[in-house]
């Protein structure tokens, strides 16, 4: 009874753990082996490059991007803990379990963006 329960799940995870495991195999039988010039240069829509193509992003624009990940991510548990937890949102009882985890995440983000802005990490936002 229980391998027909997980059996769905079982078989995505293996579709899952092979699907990638065969793009790897089948890109490394197709790949081009024969070493070439143009191999080396930057693809810019077929032009040919204008300048160096390689240059160096300040270290904000990465910290920047981890910022912005981290409200999506927080958007998505926020979405998905809603939803879960509607029957609580509508009695209004915020500050049961469901309520103070939710209000929990939402102050460790918050301590997250405190620390950053004390940090001046993101002043130039």
């Amino acid at each position: 009874m229980l391998v027909d329960d997980y059996y769905p799940i079982a078989v995505f995870v293996l579709v899952a753990i092979m699907f990638p495991v065969l793009a790897f195999v089948t890109a490394k039988f197709f790949r081009p082996t024969k070493y070439s010039t143009l191999r080396d240069t930057t693809y810019e829509c077929g032009m040919e490059p204008i300048g160096q193509a390689q240059i160096q992003f300040h270290v904000q624009f990465y910290i920047y991007a981890l910022v912005f990940v981290l409200f999506d991510i927080v958007t998505v548990f926020l979405l998905v803990w809603a939803l879960t937890y509607s029957d609580a949102l509508s009695s209004m009882d915020l500050l049961g379990q469901a309520g103070f985890s939710a209000l929990a995440f939402i102050a460790i983000g918050l301590v997250g963006v405190y620390y950053a802005l004390k940090k001046e990490a993101i002043l130039w936002i």
